[in-house]
């Protein structure tokens, strides 16, 4: 096997993007090649690069069915609150931090979780490739992370506007990478990859009027709007993109399991098109279980 070389490419998503995990232990299920490089922003970003380090899928399920609860690992108490969207944020509390700084978060419990998770490591030490975008609000530019502090890395490229503070890093103001491109699949394709399986988890579906009654709620449908929109116009084509529908929105870290869960239903569900995709440039199929 060790002449496949394929590259995973993972979507922004919020907590949508949770069902990534499950796409990874779909893939080990069926018996399929690790990818030789990976690619996330946003939240692929974050579960990407925990599995680049070395993390593997059983002890991501643990940690985040059993351990982790979003509350703990933010700095702002406004993410502490019961409710859907009340866990994310409360709009006077907020709208009045925005006044005298620039995100509603710090995010420093944030990035010492992910130093603690990654171990710490740079980006030539990871089992697995990786790679993840950033947006600098300077100079407009997409920072691709190839080098450094994986964590950092991570921590910059979920930078989502109004909800965390962007990263200050080498005269730059880093924000999400999903703003400039939330499927970088030409991320991939300047590695020098043809063979790409990309993961999309993101569904623009009809918003529930009580869900629209904020300022940053507005905010984020309107960003959420912009990137989908973007993203079926600008693309870069994989070899195969797989999409995982469901009715999840971005704010719903209280349904872990069922996100994981639809990520290994979406593998099952497509393993006839990645027998597809594996058999003709890699003469192999997974195993069946």
């Amino acid at each position: 096997m060790s002449n496949i070389k394929w590259a995973l490419v993972l979507s922004g998503g919020g907590a949508r993007g949770l069902a990534h995990i499950g796409i990874l232990r779909g893939l080990e299920d069926a018996g399929y090649p690790q990818p030789s490089l990976i690619v996330g922003t946003s939240m692929g970003a974050i579960v990407g690069g925990f599995y680049a380090c070395g993390m593997d899928t059983s002890e991501m399920v643990r940690f985040i069915t059993k351990d982790f609860n979003i509350g703990d690992y933010l700095d702002s108490f406004v993410y502490k609150l019961d409710g859907p969207v009340g866990q994310i944020m409360q709009a006077g509390h907020i709208l009045a931090n925005l006044t005298t700084r620039p995100g509603a978060d710090r995010g420093q419990r944030v990035l010492d979780l992910f130093t603690r998770l990654t171990e710490g490591k740079k980006f030539d030490e990871t089992s697995v490739p990786f790679r993840c975008n950033a947006m600098d609000l300077i100079s407009g530019r997409q920072i691709i992370f190839n080098s450094g502090s994986v964590a950092a890395a991570m921590r910059a490229s979920m930078s989502f506007p109004v909800f965390f503070d962007p990263v200050t890093m080498d005269g730059m103001c880093l924000v999400d990478g999903g703003l400039l491109d939330n499927m970088p699949v030409a991320i991939a394709r300047d590695e020098g990859f043809h063979n790409i399986i990309a993961v999309d988890v993101n569904r623009f579906i009809p918003a529930k009027a009580g869900d629209l009654r904020s300022g940053p709620q507005i905010i984020y449908r309107c960003m959420e709007g912009v990137l989908y929109h973007q993203g079926r116009t600008r693309r870069v084509n994989a070899s195969v993109t797989l999409n995982v529908f469901g009715d999840e929105t971005p704010f719903s870290f209280n349904m872990k399991k069922e996100l994981i869960a639809l990520g290994s239903k979406t593998i099952r569900d497509n393993m006839k098109t990645l027998d597809n995709f594996f058999k003709p440039r890699f003469g192999f199929f997974g195993r069946r279980k």
